[in-house]
């Protein structure tokens, strides 16, 4: 069973939020926290993350389908709207190749699509620094990089700890394959993509290639942001997926 939590149940349209690789449902307090008071929100813990460590492995497929059948059970006749955020952003689009015309809006934040070169050498590479997980210190330099605060660095370290070699290497293989399926064109939700300014060129490439595949896709590059948008400028983040859905705006703070 995936563990999730909720929040707003009455409200009525459905958002669900899905975490990135290596964090869990916590990454996403502050949208909670703003919009639980207007929509029925859903947090789940994807499989080997967070509460769902229960011995069910993660692939993106399965993660696909077990959200998409979250969003069935909790959501009948409300709109939905599903924001991903790297290996969360992925499921997401695997969710909507699965079930085009299952939601409504989709926010696909810093998802990878392009194949990455030498893959199984670079995971070799960062198996090397894997033992280093178990250090505090080393755990707040990565934490920093990605834009966590104070407040959840003791949560990262916790959750970063309890990963195994397995699956961090099985999970580093899921993320660094995907492929936009080819179903995904047939998506009806409108989406809005979103990659940092200062990520990888692979990212804002893969960015190109997510608009190319949809075309109810549009693209919004991040000004000064790396990788994890929702968690470097939480404020802006609300506003710019709460702008998009009621207005189809985006706020010119992010243009």
């Amino acid at each position: 069973m995936m563990h999730y939590k909720e929040f707003g149940d009455g409200n009525p349209a459905l958002m669900v939020f899905i975490h990135g690789g290596g964090v869990s449902s916590w990454m996403w307090n502050k949208q909670v926290e703003y919009f639980s008071s207007k929509f029925h929100c859903l947090v789940p813990d994807m499989p080997e993350h967070g509460r769902s460590k229960n011995g069910v492995q993660f692939t993106i497929n399965d993660a696909a389908d077990k959200i998409n059948e979250l969003i069935e059970e909790k959501g009948k006749g409300k709109r939905v709207i599903a924001i991903g955020f790297s290996l969360g952003a992925q499921v997401l689009i695997a969710m909507l190749s699965k079930k085009p015309n299952l939601i409504d809006f989709a926010m696909i934040n810093s998802a990878l699509v392009k194949p990455v070169p030498f893959a199984n050498a670079l995971i070799k590479s960062m198996m090397f620094t894997f033992p280093l997980v178990r250090y505090k210190a080393f755990s707040k330099i990565q934490a920093k990089s990605m834009y966590i605060n104070r407040d959840y660095q003791d949560t990262y370290f916790e959750e970063s700890y309890q990963i195994n070699k397995d699956a961090f290497v099985r999970i580093m293989n899921e993320n660094m394959s995907f492929k936009i399926p080819h179903s995904f064109e047939n998506s009806s939700s409108k989406i809005l993509v979103t990659v940092g300014e200062k990520e990888r060129k692979i990212m804002k490439n893969s960015m190109k290639e997510i608009i190319e595949s949809n075309p109810n896709c549009k693209g919004l590059i991040i000004p000064r942001i790396g990788h994890g948008f929702s968690l470097a400028n939480p404020k802006l983040f609300n506003t710019t997926l709460e702008e998009w859905i009621e207005h189809d705006v985006i706020t010119s703070e992010v243009k």
